[in-house]
């Protein structure tokens, strides 16, 4: 509409009636005169009277009527708030700040039943802003300005922040199957070389091609079994390993309570092991038996660094979701994907001892959101539950539908909020952490994200053994059109 008032009439300006409200009612006659004079007095119809991103150009107080308030949130103009409170003010209302910001309306506004106001232009508002109240113009823009760098050097905080939590918790989690993939490898270089050696005394044997083909065969078998192999408690794979180390006692093998083990974990018994022994001459037994176990044994660590590598190009995928690298910063996304990515990421500062349960609604739609701040904000919410539960408890995340808005709670069985300090836990760099601990940053930077930027809502309820943090989202499913284009 590019700031085009949508009105039905205009009528003269009364000065008594600009002084009924609470934004004019100590100016003086002379001041009320001219606002009259340099004024206008415009009804509106039902309808939109300007668009957000339009140039600012006009000054409004509501003089009679309701007024909404609006967001643009992808393709969706989400309501921020409704009113019909005299003298509420919108529009060019940072004016007085002249060309060092950009001059345009940062929401729609729109009336629901015809409406009255009060119209300044924004040149005209910005030179009486300069003209009475110099001093409180030159405060306003120091605040201005001064908060502006202030979230810049908090925004600095921020990231640093989420890169912090990022890096402890892929570095914790990459360590162990890197580890395990790296003693692996070096364990199936020995048993390579191992293997070599068996197979030239068995080659070296007299042995005819036909007993060959039978032992390459139970060697065929066995890989196919280890594939199958079921998980055993630890009281069944004992009794197993002791009837194998028996078995291999029995016909003359040494150290059979070292090869045991690897049979019994990859599902070979006394069974098998009676076709290895009809397969092949009593004296030589005991080197197919080896070169058997090698065989095992080399199965098995190819199968533990094909696991820990799996692992970890899942935890890569995991970071690159968590992080949302080489992705739109504004999006349609499924929150159940951010939740599981933030989940893993701080699997390792979660800990053992404390239960995490997801009870997660699937059938939510996908919502336009900011992902690489929502999983911030994830990731503060889970820090905190952690911290309070001091490393012990029960952490339930939890989505659901509340009212047309997608709902996330946080449960936690820690000890609490105490009513006292409730209120104040949004404000910025407030802490119960003792000193040294935490950054006091964490739940104000959750509340700006939640509030400011995806105009939802961020609650808390607590008492002790259960406290509920609790984010709405605007539930809003983007368009398939929408969705290609934040690919």
């Amino acid at each position: 509409m590019s700031g085009v008032t949508v009105t039905g009439s205009t009528s003269p300006c009364n000065p008594e009636e600009l002084r009924s409200l609470f934004l004019f009612e100590h100016l003086t006659p002379e001041q009320l005169g001219r606002l009259c004079s340099s004024g206008r007095i415009e009804t509106a119809e039902p309808g939109p009277v300007y668009a957000e991103g339009d140039p600012a150009t006009c000054f409004y107080v509501l003089l009679e009527g309701t007024v909404v308030t609006s967001r643009q949130v992808g393709n969706d103009d989400i309501e921020v708030n409704r009113t019909s409170m005299r003298g509420v003010y919108a529009g060019a209302f940072q004016a007085y700040l002249g060309d060092r910001v950009p001059q345009l309306y940062t929401n729609s506004l729109r009336v629901t039943e015809p409406s009255r106001f009060f119209v300044l232009a924004a040149d005209e508002f910005a030179q009486i802003m300069r003209d009475w109240f110099p001093m409180a113009v030159h405060l306003l823009e120091g605040l201005f300005f001064g908060n502006r760098t202030f979230q810049q050097v908090v925004s600095q905080r921020e990231r640093l922040l989420a890169l912090g939590s990022l890096s402890a918790g892929l570095t914790h989690e990459l360590n162990n199957p890197a580890a395990a993939a790296l003693r692996a490898t070096s364990a199936l270089r020995d048993r390579v070389a191992g293997m070599r050696h068996k197979l030239k005394i068995l080659t070296g044997g007299p042995y005819r091609q036909s007993d060959l083909d039978t032992l390459i065969s139970v060697q065929e078998r066995a890989v196919e079994r280890i594939a199958k192999a079921q998980d055993l408690s630890p009281m069944e794979a004992s009794d197993k390993e002791d009837s194998v180390a028996d078995w291999l006692d029995d016909h003359g093998i040494r150290g059979g309570w070292d090869l045991a083990p690897v049979f019994v974990q990859a599902g070979l018994d006394e069974e098998w092991l009676e076709q290895v022994a009809a397969a092949v001459d009593g004296e030589l037994l005991e080197s197919a038996v080896r070169w058997l176990n090698y065989t095992v044994e080399t199965e098995l660590l190819m199968n533990e660094i094909e696991d820990s590598t799996s692992r970890v190009s899942g935890l890569v995928n995991a970071a690159r979701q968590y992080s949302q690298l080489d992705r739109a910063p504004y999006q349609v996304v499924d929150i159940h994907e951010l939740l599981d990515s933030t989940l893993q990421m701080l699997a390792g500062k979660i800990g053992a001892e404390v239960r995490v349960v997801k009870e997660f609604d699937h059938t939510l739609p996908r919502v336009p959101a900011y992902p690489g701040e929502l999983n911030q904000v994830w990731t503060n919410l889970i820090d905190n539950a952690v911290s309070a539960m001091d490393g012990v408890g029960t952490l339930t995340v939890r989505t659901s539908r509340d009212h047309g808005r997608l709902v996330v709670d946080f449960l936690d069985t820690g000890p609490g909020v105490p009513a006292e300090i409730r209120q104040r836990i949004f404000e910025p760099f407030f802490t119960t952490k003792p000193v040294g601990q935490g950054t006091g940053l964490g739940l104000d930077i959750s509340w700006r994200i939640v509030v400011n930027k995806h105009h939802g809502d961020l609650e808390v309820e607590s008492q002790p053994g259960n406290t509920r943090f609790r984010v709405r989202l605007p539930l809003t499913a983007g368009t398939p059109e929408a969705e290609e284009a934040t690919k």
